[in-house]
């Protein structure tokens, strides 16, 4: 099966994009929580500084990037500047994680952080970027990824994942983490430390000459073997000048060919659910849902392939 194929399989086509949503059964022990059915109200776009160096994309509506082809090996300074970049975007990420809080809106959060990348003479990534219309990614419980940040207020007992890409000096350094907010049931922090978990495994793996595809084997195993699905639509990626690039990273089974190099760039993102790992899209076009309505946690990292294993670019 090619990558095409596989990733029509895996994402379900959009057939009833909705505002709201009925969720279908599932007899897995999904934990108590509240289950979002609609998005919010959107606040209007944040404005960037004249002088902020932008993405062209800013300019003129592109679609996402190309993830086929060979994945660029990184030169010294590239990778410097990618360092630069990486750490930036932990940074911001702790800091918006300190503001996951019960009360707290998604849309206030999306203005802290708008701020303080400007603030570092830095773009916020996600803003316009095949349309998004925010300046991160804020997806709670039931949403799987690609939340648009609005003004529903944190609720006790909830997880969020809060997704942080800057652009910074040309290049692009991109990590997320999902923060327990108040007091969440015991099902809910098992899937946030086993998501967790998983990703950390996941990055220790890597190393030159190690197949791509070993990725997304370990992680079917993992979940099998914690009784978790991953959401295997959404995949890593290649980053580095570009937001997305060659190569992809399945989360999946899979055994599509191509080996780490020294000196290559990209994200690893697993998104594992207490459910089922089918998602449907809103009509907003970005927010994915879980079918199923069962909860979904998210960690994600840009490493870099070095000659004697991986390093992790978005520490802060």
């Amino acid at each position: 099966m090619g990558r095409s194929q596989l990733l029509n399989m895996l994402m379900r086509p959009n057939l009833n994009a909705r505002n709201f949503f009925k969720f279908s059964n599932t007899k897995r022990d999904t934990g108590k929580f509240n289950q979002i059915r609609s998005p919010g109200k959107v606040s209007q776009e944040r404005s960037v500084p004249a002088d902020i160096n932008k993405p062209s994309y800013y300019f003129a509506h592109t679609p996402p990037g190309n993830t086929v082809g060979a994945p660029e090996i990184k030169k010294a300074n590239q990778i410097e500047a990618m360092r630069l970049s990486g750490t930036l975007a932990a940074q911001v990420l702790r800091e918006c994680g300190k503001l996951a809080t019960v009360g707290k809106t998604t849309d206030e959060i999306d203005a802290f952080a708008h701020e303080r990348i400007i603030a570092a003479n830095a773009y916020p990534s996600p803003l316009r970027y095949a349309g998004f219309p925010k300046s991160i990614c804020t997806s709670i419980n039931n949403i799987a990824c690609h939340g648009i940040p609005d003004d529903r207020q944190l609720a006790d007992g909830d997880i969020i994942n809060i997704d942080i890409t800057v652009y910074l000096n040309g290049y692009h350094g991109d990590c997320s983490k999902t923060f327990l907010v108040g007091d969440v049931d015991e099902r809910g922090r098992f899937l946030v430390n086993a998501t967790k978990s998983c990703l950390d495994q996941c990055i220790s793996l890597c190393a030159p000459n190690l197949e791509f595809n070993k990725i997304g084997q370990f992680i079917q195993s993992y979940c099998e073997e914690h009784d978790l699905k991953s959401i295997a639509s959404f995949i890593g990626h290649g980053i580095g000048s570009y937001f997305h690039g060659p190569p992809e990273i399945y989360h999946c089974y899979n055994d599509f060919p191509g080996k780490m190099q020294t000196g290559m760039t990209f994200t690893i993102e697993p998104i594992l659910s207490l459910g089922g790992s089918e998602i449907d899209v809103l009509e907003d076009g970005w927010t994915a849902i879980s079918l199923d309505g069962a909860r979904s946690a998210q960690f994600e990292h840009t490493i870099l392939i070095t000659e004697t294993g991986a390093e992790i670019l978005t520490k802060p």
